[in-house]
């Protein structure tokens, strides 16, 4: 019976297409998965490559550790390099007990001890014996994972390449007949991915770990260089190295598909309140609070955390010029009493300077905090502490930080130091212009000269709700800052009021 078509636009097709999707291994590993859409190719050899000290090892190490816990994958981790003894001290920093792990035969450790002079006495070379040795491994666990690591010291004492290269790749295809989801960690080269260009033949999945100076400070960077058979992130990605492991921030998956809320969070202050129609913040929004040194911005923000955790709800706080206790201490001179929430557990203060990262390596950081703690609103002080990059690549960090906290409807104030005076030149609006637009409000903040201490306070913009056109004037005061004419009222009990 002939096979039914259709016609389109000229060509034909198939009246049903079958797309079949490429089995995948979880690795566990934070953000990974979500840029390779799902982990590694199951029952494939994957080769990851890159220079001293990028991770390669504590890569594979943290593959078989969570695949034994959290995926019930019994693997092999096959070492030319360091002992058991070695192993079992790397992963204890990440709180796996290898010891129990390998007694309850969901981990294996083979060391194999590769000697020059052993090797040159052996005559005709080949792998026959590691075979048997990775075989008799692979059976005593009922491995679905294996790490070799790394096989370039298999190179060491031969002068024949050719022949140990023949052998390697008879290994990745006896590998690849068992259905072993092969993780092979390489030495990165100088004209190729590897020193010995194992990627020609171990060409399932290509990973390219990185770690680059750059004016002095350090940024560990992950590329999916290759991955046949599978859509995958293309990008450049910064990943972090900690007491959790490895994370990589996968920031193609941050897309504008956020729900936009109808709740409303206070400001701290009543008469700010007002100015937004008595409601204040939309929840999940951006706000930008930016003016010169001394117009009260952190102490509008210091404002916002109270109120947040006198509602109830978790604050956490970057700043990148004051030690935490130094901004409690600083808060607490103008009446706002940090220090009680920071013992209740609902308030954290990550302080840290802005040179000590790279800007990817800072966003990456501040993802984890955010991800551990989970508050319901995040205040960054200030921003213009970022100047570890171009106009371009700060831009590019706030899209992520912004969007990353719109996603998981954070409510987030951001302060922004403007140079002078407060009143914004050519060259400043450019500035505030690439910042600002990035923002669901914007709040300028500015003294008058010989004003004694009179502070002004404007709504550029708040996008979504009516809002106060009038600039008023404030103070700042022991008892926070009051608005001429007002006197400092108690903080509302509900920052979720709806319009």
């Amino acid at each position: 019976m002939p096979t039914r078509t259709k016609r389109l636009g000229g060509s034909r097709t198939r009246s049903s297409t079958t797309r079949k999707t490429l089995p995948k291994t979880p690795t566990g590993i934070t953000g990974f998965d979500d840029i390779t859409e799902g982990g590694l190719p199951r029952g494939r050899p994957t080769l990851i490559a890159g220079g001293p000290g990028c991770g390669k090892t504590l890569f594979g190490l943290e593959f078989l550790m969570k695949g034994a816990v959290q995926f019930d994958e019994p693997g092999v981790f096959v070492t030319f390099e360091e002992t058991a003894a070695d192993l079992e001290l790397n992963v204890r920093s990440l709180g796996y007990d290898l010891p129990v792990l390998i007694k309850q035969k969901r981990i294996c450790i083979e060391y194999v001890r590769v000697e020059r002079s052993e090797i040159e006495e052996t005559g005709e070379y080949n792998l026959e014996a590691l075979f048997i040795r990775l075989d008799d491994a692979l059976r005593s666990v009922k491995a679905k994972r294996i790490v070799l690591d790394t096989v370039e010291s298999l190179f060491g004492g031969l002068a024949d390449t050719g022949v140990l290269r023949a052998e390697l790749r008879r290994l990745f295809g006896w590998l690849k007949e068992r259905k072993i989801t092969a993780l092979i960690t390489g030495e990165k080269g100088e004209k190729t991915l590897t020193r010995q260009g194992l990627e020609e033949y171990v060409s399932d999945c290509v990973i390219a770990l990185d770690h680059r100076v750059i004016d002095q400070i350090s940024t560990r960077r992950l590329r999916v260089v290759k991955y046949r058979g599978s859509s995958h992130g293309t990008n450049e990605y910064p990943f972090l190295i900690d007491r959790n492991g490895i994370a990589v921030l996968p920031v193609t998956s941050l897309q504008l598909q956020h729900k936009a809320s109808e709740e409303f969070v206070s400001t701290g202050l009543p008469w700010l309140d007002e100015m937004f129609n008595g409601h204040g913040y939309f929840r999940g929004s951006s706000v930008l609070l930016s003016g010169s040194a001394g117009t009260g911005k952190t102490s509008v923000a210091g404002h916002f955390l109270e109120a947040a955790c006198r509602n109830g709800e978790r604050a956490l706080c970057f700043t990148f010029e004051e030690s935490p206790s130094q901004f409690v201490r600083n808060m607490g001179s103008i009446g706002i009493d940090l220090d009680k929430w920071l013992r209740k557990g609902l308030l954290r203060i990550n302080a840290a300077r802005p040179t000590i990262y790279g800007l990817e390596t800072h966003l990456a950081t501040m993802h984890r905090d955010i991800d551990e703690f989970k508050p319901s609103v995040v205040v960054v002080d200030p921003l213009s502490s970022f100047e570890g990059g171009t106009r371009g690549e700060i831009h590019a960090t706030l899209i992520r930080l912004i969007d990353y906290l719109k996603t998981l409807q954070i409510t987030a104030v951001f302060t922004h130091l403007i140079p002078g005076t407060g009143t914004l030149s050519s060259v400043e609006q450019l500035i505030e212009g690439g910042v600002s637009s990035l923002m669901d409000t914007w709040i300028l903040l500015r003294n008058t000269l010989g004003s004694q201490g009179v502070s002004h306070l404007l709504i550029v913009k708040s996008r979504g709700m009516p809002h106060s056109a009038d600039e008023r004037t404030f103070r700042i005061t022991y008892d926070g800052l009051a608005a001429d004419g007002t006197q400092l009222a108690a903080l509302p009990q509900s920052g979720n009021r709806k319009r």
